[in-house]
């Protein structure tokens, strides 16, 4: 089968950062389903992966959002039958989705929304699972209209922002503000249903003031939360939660500590790499996901297509990621 993979770090403009290979299909095993990938869409993660992972010249297929047809089922599995169209984000620790096969775990895979594309279905699975976790399993955000006060999430326009907008918005009767730096990322996020929108490049603190906003109850950071801890966490409100999704230098809580203030974490693939007690929970929030999409609730975050899956036009979707210039997701499709 067509696959494109990577054999050492490399910046994306090599010739060798990501190849078109052809290996085995593989055989599904006891909870996997065999996936003919019918589109991927692509995520930092992808990027992270490819410029700090050494496979020391083995190959690696990276790829984690996919939408699909099930073609095969290991002897474990009980959610699904051949022929059902799926979506999925996988895990780290197995090959990806960049391939004409994949298997995947079918406790972590949800039935595609009916009235979606497999190209626009792909482009979810990955940052609503990120959101949904965090908005409502890490912060226990109610999702009844209950909720009161104020959420802020800096970088709204990305794929993980584009959700948590949508399911704050949609679900919950808090305010939201979005963090947006462009005219077409400001009009994304106010599409998407962010009550205000404020540029993560300015203060904080001044454009709460200057909308005549109460500090947040909760700020989801859900890009470069090194660069924006230390405003974050002087803006929270008192008893307030602050949620990341990035782990990399050692930030200061001080100025939490003396708020009772909390810091939540959020890391998507922890349930399929740990087979956690909760595993399954990952299959019925997607299913939730397709509920909200077929009924008009929420809609698909991609926002362009980059042509057929393969190494060329791959190379383009991690270039633009690694720019920072991606609104929503972008997705490919077919081989």
């Amino acid at each position: 089968m067509k696959a494109i993979a990577f054999t050492h770090s490399r910046p994306i403009e090599a010739e060798d950062s990501l190849l078109d290979i052809d290996i085995p299909v593989p055989e599904p095993r006891h909870h996997d389903l065999l996936v003919e990938v019918k589109a991927v869409s692509v995520n930092p993660v992808d990027t992270k992966i490819r410029r700090n992972d050494e496979p020391l010249g083995e190959r690696r297929v990276l790829g984690f959002d996919a939408a699909g047809i099930v073609r095969g089922v290991g002897p474990e599995v009980t959610n699904f039958g051949i022929g059902d169209e799926v979506y999925y984000a996988g895990v780290v620790n197995r090959p990806g989705s960049n391939a004409e096969f994949q298997l995947v775990d079918d406790r972590i895979v949800g039935r595609k929304p009916r009235t979606l594309s497999f190209a626009q279905a792909a482009a979810l699975p990955l940052t609503a699972l990120t959101a949904w976790e965090m908005l409502f399993e890490r912060f226990k955000i109610p999702r009844d209209q209950t909720a009161q006060g104020n959420l802020l999430i800096i970088g709204g326009a990305g794929g993980v922002g584009s959700m948590a907008v949508q399911l704050a918005a949609q679900l919950t009767d808090l305010t939201v503000i979005a963090s947006a730096s462009r005219p077409e990322t400001v009009d994304w996020v106010r599409q998407l249903g962010a009550h205000h929108v404020i540029s993560h490049r300015e203060d904080f603190a001044a454009q709460f003031k200057k909308l005549d906003l109460e500090a947040p109850d909760y700020i989801f950071c859900v890009t470069h939360e090194a660069e924006h801890w230390n405003a974050a966490a002087h803006l929270l409100a008192p008893e307030g939660a602050i949620g990341i999704i990035e782990s990399g230098k050692p930030l200061d809580v001080s100025a939490l500590f003396r708020k009772c203030a909390s810091v939540h974490f959020e890391y998507m693939f922890a349930r399929g790499i740990l087979q956690t007690k909760t595993m399954t929970a990952q299959h019925r929030i997607l299913e939730a996901i397709a509920h909200l999409i077929d009924n008009g609730t929420l809609r698909t975050t991609m926002t362009e297509t980059y042509g057929v899956i393969n190494a060329a036009n791959l190379k383009r979707a991690h270039a633009a990621l690694e720019a920072g210039s991606v609104r929503g997701k972008i997705v490919l499709e077919g081989f």
